[in-house]
């Protein structure tokens, strides 16, 4: 029971640094003086320091329009930790969004 508690722990700290990164990321390139690909390199960056490489698998950021507004939306897909750190091919997919500044 213990380390089923550990593991959901880890499988959330995993979750929530990447659904903060990809969000955060998306704020950074929203900036007036800031890109895209600033956001994706920020998304990277934030995820390998705080979970190492293996979990930015696929970093993308895209632009469009909503409500006539352009935002900026930063998309992560990572492994979901099944076994410690490791485990099988489930993955994990959070994006953040943010209207960009003009």
């Amino acid at each position: 029971m213990f380390l089923a508690m550990v593991q959901l722990a880890l499988v959330l700290h995993v979750r929530n640094t990447v659904a903060d990164a990809a969000s955060s990321a998306a704020r950074y390139g929203a900036l007036a003086d800031r890109t895209a690909q600033d956001a994706e390199e920020r998304a990277r960056l934030l995820i390998e320091s705080a979970l190492g490489t293996d979990y930015t698998q696929d970093v993308s950021a895209s632009v469009s329009t909503v409500d006539g507004a352009p935002v900026l939306t930063v998309s992560v897909t990572s492994p979901l930790p099944v076994l410690g750190l490791f485990g099988p091919g489930r993955a994990l997919e959070m994006s953040g969004h943010a209207v960009i500044e003009r």
